[in-house]
């Protein structure tokens, strides 16, 4: 596993972070999810990547993380990288959802006790809601860091003009971002475009999720729904009637250069958001071993030609292809 400097800081991680947003929930096998933890970080892979509602249900992805950390992993904990968010829905009332000081830090206060945490090692705002000043929100985050409940801060899906306002105040109080996470992908590459700069000029890391486009970026769709699929799922965030025929024509696209490079289209989806050097890290998310073991392949043997890369380039800018 390499590992890359996370923006202006002394953090390093590795270029592929583990994912807990899938197949981590109660409705999942938590066999499998320990499988997927230990051959994770007995590959180099150290940071773990959470937030309160992931499951589902929301919140089980935390608690079911906790009991495999403590099963598997307690003497490791100076080893190991947590990240969690607040800020999407999580419980019903006016106080289960948005940014404000009362829901980060009542969030953070829960997510600490699924996991069995003393801290986490980075805690996000998972979003801007819309209403919450910045200011708000970012002294929030500010008092986690103060208080020893989480050691860095990071912000997530923040738009360009918030994006900025949330730097100069954490900057301001001398408590900088450490982390913004962004969506990046060959079908989708908003992010590049608009949010990348800022945070790199910022100093901030750049982290990845969604690299496979939900898993659209792999050989899985290519002849149909697999019933064991995320698509195929009802409580999946990929739905059937995303599998487009123009998103698979692309995905048949992109296989004719991995087939010539004798490479999977994980490994060159993977390889795509690794190019830009201003990503720190990209999140993948697996449902099994196996998976996680293609997705682990090195990428330093694979380059392409001027011609591949302007077809890829041409594939990512093509009419509704983008999420």
């Amino acid at each position: 596993m390499e590992y890359r400097k996370c923006g202006y800081s002394g953090i390093f991680l590795p270029e592929i972070s583990l994912g807990l947003w899938h197949n981590f929930g109660d409705v999942d096998s938590i066999t499998e999810a320990e499988s997927i933890m230990k051959y994770a970080f007995d590959n180099g892979i150290c940071h773990f990547d959470l937030a309160n509602n992931y499951g589902p249900p929301p919140g089980s992805a935390e608690r079911n993380f906790g009991k495999i950390f403590k099963s598997n992993f307690l003497s490791h904990r100076d080893e190991i990288f947590v990240s969690s968010k607040a800020g999407h829905d999580m419980w019903p009332g006016v106080y289960g959802t948005g940014s404000s000081r009362k829901s980060i830090i009542a969030s953070c206060d829960a997510s600490l006790k699924r996991t069995g945490l003393e801290y986490f090692d980075v805690f996000y705002s998972h979003r801007y809601d819309g209403i919450t000043p910045i200011e708000e929100t970012m002294q929030a985050l500010v008092d986690l860091v103060r208080s020893g409940k989480c050691l860095y801060i990071g912000i997530s899906k923040y738009p360009v003009d918030k994006q900025l306002e949330a730097y100069r105040y954490l900057r301001s109080e001398k408590v900088p971002c450490l982390l913004s996470q962004y969506r990046f992908s060959i079908f989708d590459t908003k992010a590049r475009d608009n949010n990348f700069d800022a945070a790199h000029d910022a100093g901030s890391g750049i982290i990845c999720f969604s690299p496979l486009a939900q898993g659209l970026l792999t050989n899985k769709y290519l002849n149909g729904i697999p019933t064991n699929s995320r698509a195929a799922k009802s409580s999946g965030f990929l739905q059937i009637n995303q599998v487009t025929e123009e998103r698979l024509k692309a995905v048949k696209d992109l296989k004719e250069i991995t087939d010539s490079k004798n490479i999977s289209l994980s490994q060159l989806a993977l390889n795509y958001v690794l190019a830009d050097k201003r990503v720190t890290s990209v999140i993948i998310g697996v449902s099994s071993v196996a998976q996680l073991k293609e997705n682990l392949v090195s990428f330093s043997n694979i380059n392409f030609s001027e011609e591949e890369c302007a077809k890829i380039d041409e594939i990512s800018k093509r009419e509704n292809i983008s999420f």
